[in-house]
């Protein structure tokens, strides 16, 4: 990993996107006494910035990078897109791997990072250390599988919590039920990986699991084909467990 720089190395950064990351960027970047200007709105040049950092929509990225003065070292926050939208800029990028909201701290917050030039990545790090990340490098070829595997952990969580939900709901289970088993798996996956696995399938008891399934084609017959895509993933993590062990 390259060395970080000190804080008074990201002198004159400009912020170019005035939604919740742009804001919470910004904001955290002065309590660290960096001058900062912004964020501004979409289509700023950044004449007088050293670093232009986008936080701006995908789709827009190489719009607004386009409009930035040559001679800048500009950046971007997306977790799925690469360093050339940024393109002929010397690039790099930062995205915190958490969910920001106009209070966000960055505190020990993992950050996936690349740079199209060592300098580049440099420059990174010393942004990531100073919000006080914990940053790790990600090349532009294995952005997209990064990006997926966040969505999987995030967006399909809530997917198949809510699943649960609607499957509790038809036996007059609310959802705050379920959240401490929630938090507790996720917590034993954290600390033990596939080790974690409980249950069913993982003790073999194939009775059970056919009650659960009639269970689910009876009350909530449209998630029958998810029901059995994730028996069928769990039995294979399950072998994949055994042979590892």
């Amino acid at each position: 990993m390259p060395d970080s720089h000190p804080v008074h190395a990201l002198a004159r950064v400009t912020i170019v996107g005035d939604g919740r990351v742009g804001r919470a960027i910004a904001s955290a970047l002065r309590d660290l006494g960096v001058d900062v200007r912004g964020p501004l709105g979409r289509g700023a040049t950044a004449d007088d910035a050293d670093l232009v950092l986008l936080a701006v929509p995908d789709a827009e990225i190489a719009a607004a990078a386009a409009l930035v003065a040559p001679g800048r070292l500009v950046g971007h926050f997306s977790g799925a897109t690469t360093l050339e939208p940024l393109a002929p800029h010397e690039a790099l990028s930062i995205h915190p791997l958490t969910t920001v909201t106009g209070d966000t701290s960055f505190a020990g917050v993992p950050a996936a990072l690349a740079g199209s030039t060592s300098q580049a990545l440099a420059t990174a790090h010393a942004l990531a250390d100073a919000l006080g990340m914990a940053p790790f490098d990600v090349a532009d070829d294995d952005r997209p599988a990064y990006h997926a595997a966040a969505s999987i952990a995030s967006n399909f969580l809530v997917t198949l919590e809510s699943f649960a939900e609607d499957l509790a709901a038809t036996a007059g289970v609310p959802r705050e039920a379920l959240a401490p088993l929630v938090r507790a798996t996720v917590v034993n996956w954290e600390a033990h990986g596939a080790a974690a696995l409980t249950g069913p399938i993982a003790r073999g008891d194939e009775g059970t699991i056919a009650r659960q399934r009639a269970a689910v084609a009876d009350r909530l017959p449209e998630r029958v084909d998810l029901f059995d895509a994730l028996v069928a993933a769990t039995r294979d993590l399950r072998a994949r467990r055994e042979v590892g062990s």
